[in-house]
């Protein structure tokens, strides 16, 4: 079994999730991706701008109709800071004959020697990087130190290559607080939803200019 774990805040979900989730599959033979809603991430910890309930709905919308994706709620249910080590680390212990794929944006692996235990993360899960169209080559050597040369080899052969996707969750909620329309950026459920809750009307992350738009948000 080939398992690709695809965590995030995911606020909200958006196709552009879904395009690298799917390209991720179908670039590593996936069995199924599983998608991990955080509660709390160690390096975001403003948190998430809608509620763990209302991230929860938007993705089960969103996954409803594809029988390769599963949603993974176990750091909602911690309620804590979420460390991805101690989640890969339940997931082996649950699935000890499962290999497992981490699937990150470059900014991600830029960051990785800041997360937590990243060696220790390492040794049980390859990375897959997503290289957006129009970036520039991924830069691996942040891995050195964390493991040897044939690992950094092997973790970027398993780089997952995407198209332009100029699409984020911040601009989405600062087009909702705008009154401006998200149709076809996000599945018409996530919409509905949001529109159903009020999502996003009043979020404070979205004022000034919009950060660059990234597929991985």
């Amino acid at each position: 079994m080939r398992i690709g774990l695809f965590g995030g805040s995911f606020d909200p979900v958006h196709v552009g999730h879904l395009w690298i989730a799917e390209a991720a599959r179908e670039t590593l033979s996936l069995d199924h991706v599983r998608w991990i809603p955080t509660a709390t991430s160690p390096l975001k910890l403003a948190g998430a701008v809608a509620s763990s309930e209302d991230r929860v709905e938007m993705l089960k919308l969103a996954l409803a109709d594809n029988p390769y994706y599963e949603l993974d709620e176990r750091e909602i249910a911690r309620g804590e800071i979420s460390y991805t080590v101690d989640t890969v680390a339940e997931l082996i212990q649950e699935m000890p004959e499962a290999q497992f794929f981490m699937i990150i944006g470059s900014d991600s692996l830029a960051s990785l020697p800041l997360w937590h235990q990243p060696q220790r993360l390492l040794e049980l899960i390859t990375p897959a990087v997503v290289q957006r169209g129009g970036e520039e080559a991924i830069d691996f050597s942040v891995l050195q130190g964390l493991v040897d040369q044939d690992r950094i080899d092997d973790i970027a052969s398993r780089v997952i290559a995407m198209p332009i996707i100029e699409l984020s969750s911040s601009e989405l909620r600062q087009r909702v607080q705008q009154g401006r329309s998200i149709r076809y950026r996000t599945p018409r459920g996530v919409e509905a939803l949001i529109q159903q809750r009020g999502l996003y009307r009043s979020d404070p992350s979205t004022a000034g200019a919009p950060e660059n738009a990234r597929a991985i948000d």
